[in-house]
């Protein structure tokens, strides 16, 4: 064979065996920007006068392109680095996926921002849906590839079946979108239905993948760790319940298997949180302090989480929950901020994807800090509803946060995808 065609193959293979972590997440990061700058217009329009612009369509597109663009997209990314470090895998496909994600992601964001529910906003998020199916369905296949020993598999695997049967939500609620027969009970149900099997299914089932790969974590540690998975996914599925407790005529053999669930969850997360400072505090510890910070604040806010959804099943708190809008917000932004969006920071730091310097790491501290300054406001603001009490300033202090939420993750952003001479890595 000729030096020139040989040169032809070998290339051509690289392309197929070629994964950018670092290439891809560099778009992760600069979606997160736009995800916070969709937030401080929001807080702006709330505290300040501000015509421009119809707040529900910036709402629409500021959890669409949260969703898709940034903690789908990272989470798809960071499955696939997994695999990367795995097996021999063609990964051009994953590439072309992640690509269509992308354009899918920016097409909701421009098409909700400015029209909101239409014909094409609706179609870049079916789009988007499909290409998780895909995703799931070359994923899951490659997967095979991996020991079967590796208990993150499970959680993968787990992962991205709550994420397929979640569009069922999205599905029913395009319908009634589009056919003007709106439902009240019917509309809540789907997208409370949408949001449960993407936070407490897709988006914690693929960062348990992740953390527990990254922990070197197997059952050989303690055997609960094999069975930690599949206490999971069986109480994830009625744990959909304690989002519909409102519902007038919910059966109470429902309502049971909802508390049935709750305490199910809270077992087996204090059990796993047990097993990991037990066996893997050592491991932690070598971690860069502000890394570690981070990681026990986000696991923190998943205790909070699991306790919140075990309260909730007490009806006197459950009736008050759902009464109060602050108290909703307050709950999908500890998930999404302080334990999902928190833990993908720490992971794509702690391996080290990009080089560790002294401003990135005042940029992951400044939005860490914004991320607690945003839940204690809107706890304070949730608690403070409960007796119809309004804080005084609160919506000028929740715009002052998310500024501060902006600017750490501009700067995160920038020195992050900026190159730089001398990489130490703190």
């Amino acid at each position: 064979m000729n030096v020139k065609k040989w040169t032809l193959l070998n290339t051509k293979y690289i392309i197929k065996m070629h994964f950018d972590t670092k290439f891809w997440i560099k778009f992760s990061l600069v979606n997160l920007s736009l995800v916070a700058l969709l937030g401080l217009i929001m807080r702006y329009k709330i505290g300040f006068e501000f015509p421009l612009f119809n707040q529900k369509n910036i709402q629409h597109s500021h959890s669409h392109f949260a969703f898709s663009g940034w903690i789908s997209h990272t989470l798809m990314v960071l499955m696939v680095a997994f695999l990367n470090a795995k097996a021999l895998i063609n990964f051009k496909k994953y590439n072309i996926l992640l690509l269509i994600n992308l354009l899918c992601s920016y097409g909701m964001l421009l098409s909700f921002f400015i029209n909101g529910y239409t014909t094409l906003s609706i179609i870049f998020s079916t789009l988007s849906i499909f290409v998780s199916f895909v995703f799931g369905f070359y994923f899951y296949t490659d997967l095979k590839r991996i020991d079967y020993s590796d208990l993150s598999k499970n959680w993968f695997k787990m992962a991205i079946f709550f994420n397929i049967i979640s569009s069922l939500g999205t599905f029913y609620l395009a319908y009634m979108m589009m056919s003007k027969n709106i439902l009240q009970d019917d509309y809540l149900a789907s997208i409370y239905y949408y949001l449960h099997f993407q936070y407490n299914g897709w988006f914690f089932f693929a960062c348990m993948g992740l953390l527990i790969s990254f922990l070197n974590l197997s059952d050989a540690s303690n055997s609960f760790l094999k069975s930690a998975s599949k206490l999971f996914f069986i109480a994830c599925i009625p744990a959909y319940i304690l989002s519909i407790l409102w519902w007038k005529h919910l059966a109470n053999w429902l309502y049971i298997l909802s508390v049935i669930a709750a305490f199910v969850q809270v077992y087996a997360w204090f059990n796993f949180v047990t097993i990991v400072i037990k066996t893997k505090l050592d491991f932690i510890k070598n971690q860069p302090v502000f890394l570690r910070y981070i990681l026990g604040f986000a696991a923190l806010a998943a205790t909070v989480k699991f306790l919140l959804q075990l309260g909730s099943t007490i009806p006197v708190l459950s009736q008050l929950a759902f009464g109060f809008r602050p108290i909703v917000i307050a709950y999908l932004h500890l998930v999404l901020l302080a334990v999902i969006s928190l833990f993908l920071l720490f992971y794509i730091y702690a391996n080290h994807i990009f080089y560790m310097h002294k401003k990135l790491k005042f940029g992951i501290i400044l939005f860490t800090i914004g991320i607690f300054l945003n839940e204690f406001a809107l706890a304070v603001q949730g608690i403070a509803a409960f007796s119809y009490t309004l804080v005084p300033y609160i919506n000028e202090i929740l715009f002052g946060i998310a500024a501060v939420l902006l600017s750490g993750i501009i700067i995160t952003s920038y020195y992050s995808i900026k190159k730089v001479k001398i990489s130490p890595v703190l």
